[in-house]
């Protein structure tokens, strides 16, 4: 059977790399006792698989990975033996079990929620508030993005779904649901990075605290969407 863990990356954790948590996890398997499944051949491997892994440096509280286990006792008790393998900074969040014809993780990411803030001292001069719910409605959001291999224009506008200031004063923060398909994974920096930019200034290096909240996938179309947390799909047990 497969189940689909969900776990939280923060504190020091945040700076570790997604090869990195790959192999932690790895260890943390084995460390709690998991009976899992390995693939064959002459190397053999745990049958893991993450959904679209975060930039280093950035927090989450909706991460996911799948995992093929042979048998198990429940996943209260799968919970428990994860919970004493982590470290600060990793916390399984919980365990669902996925049906036979579920996708996995990685090709189910269709879109990603941010939270977004301002550290001391960095937030722009102007209200950028005000600016920044103009910049949302506006009908088009045309940026220069850069791919491993090239450069290519884009209209940023479809790709998000919703951007919202929550709160107000020094504690103003940003919501921010926006693709991270497979084939246009938007990144927040891009949206903030274009936003200042119309508003005559500059995205500062570490100018941002920016938290991945969660990670969706689509039930629905293209036209129609219907964005559930990549665990809704699953059962417990």
């Amino acid at each position: 059977m497969k189940v689909r863990i969900k776990f939280a990356k923060s504190g020091p954790m945040r700076f570790i790399g997604h090869l990195d948590v790959m192999r932690f996890f790895q260890k943390a398997v084995r460390r709690a006792g998991i009976d899992v499944a390995y693939s064959e051949g002459f190397s053999p491997h745990q049958i893991m698989s993450f959904a679209a892994p975060i930039s280093v440096g950035l927090a989450s509280r909706g991460e996911y990975l799948d995992l093929e286990v042979k048998s198990h006792a429940g996943a209260k008790d799968m919970k428990r033996r994860l919970d004493r393998a982590m470290v600060e900074g990793m916390e399984i969040l919980g365990i669902t079990m996925l049906g036979d014809g579920a996708k996995n993780a990685m090709a189910s990411v269709a879109a990603a929620r941010y939270s977004l803030k301002f550290r001391p001292g960095y937030a722009p001069a102007f209200d950028w508030p005000v600016k920044l719910e103009e910049f949302y409605h506006k009908p088009s959001i045309l940026v220069r993005k850069k791919t491993k291999k090239s450069e290519m224009d884009l209209d940023l506008k479809p790709h998000i779904y919703e951007l919202s200031v929550l709160g107000g004063g020094k504690d103003a923060a940003i919501s921010m649901l926006v693709n991270a398909g497979s084939s246009c994974n938007i990144k927040p920096g891009l949206v903030m990075e274009a936003f200042l930019k119309e508003n005559g200034e500059q995205l500062q290096e570490f100018a941002l605290e920016i938290t991945r909240e969660d990670t969706f996938t689509n039930l629905g179309t293209e036209e129609t969407r219907n964005l559930v947390p990549l665990d809704a799909v699953g059962t417990e047990f």
